[in-house]
């Protein structure tokens, strides 16, 4: 079993859910007593998130090679990213480490392709709705078009992201918004494009495909830990 470095807690809510599927997962494959072999760096969300809010993406590109170079300096032996929205930094993470780089969007493009989904939808931070790095990954790197919701429900879907369940907060009224503006933009398949999007959103509530990138990127990891 060869060693996972974890670079989490933005936000820790869905970093907890990293840690315990991958070792859930393990122990689902090998069975007996097994569990996964982890090294985590979790990082203070809320200075990331003011750099996110200021646009100092240097700053924080700096703060997560430091930590990535950490873990693989701990004996990771390929780093996971638990978040969609610092994968806008994955380039610069990807060339401070030796060690693989397990893209999320590689996972979801798979299974996107897969289904037979042509432009799902993609429910996201403003970040990674808004700006192209997320968007052209998938396009240029797998053919994949998405859509994103309209202004307003980019605008609210971002504010139940931060405001609510990166804070552990669910609400049926929140759900209930998510599940109309997604409703409005169409899609033939809805992206959980955001690791804390799964603790509001499941596949029961939707007719079409759905592709939670928390799941197909711990999927992923554990082929790579177990192979």
């Amino acid at each position: 079993m060869r060693k996972l470095g974890i670079l989490g807690g933005m936000s820790w809510e869905s970093s907890a859910v990293y840690y315990r599927a991958l070792n859930e997962g393990v122990r689902a494959r090998k069975g007996g007593l097994a569990s996964a072999r982890l090294v985590m760096s979790s990082v203070e969300f809320s200075e990331i998130a003011s750099m996110q809010a200021e646009g100092r993406w240097a700053e924080a590109a700096a703060l997560l090679t430091q930590e990535a170079r950490g873990l693989e300096a701990a004996g990771a032996e390929a780093i996971v990213l638990a978040t969609n929205t610092m994968h806008k930094l994955a380039g610069e993470i990807e060339a401070a480490i030796s060690v693989p780089f397990l893209h999320i969007a590689d996972a979801l493009a798979g299974e996107i392709q897969r289904k037979g989904s042509v432009k799902p939808l993609l429910l996201a931070t403003r970040f990674t709705m808004e700006q192209p790095f997320y968007r052209d990954y998938l396009k240029t790197r797998h053919g994949i078009d998405t859509l994103v919701p309209d202004g307003a429900g980019r605008t609210d879907i971002h504010r139940i992201i931060y405001e609510e369940l990166c804070r552990g907060i669910v609400s049926p009224a929140s759900k209930a918004r998510a599940l109309e503006i997604a409703a409005r933009a169409g899609g033939d398949g809805v992206i959980f494009g955001c690791t804390e999007i799964m603790l509001l959103l499941s596949a029961a509530d939707f007719a079409v495909p759905t592709f939670d990138t928390t799941a197909l990127h711990i999927a992923a990891a554990l082929d790579f830990s177990l192979s």
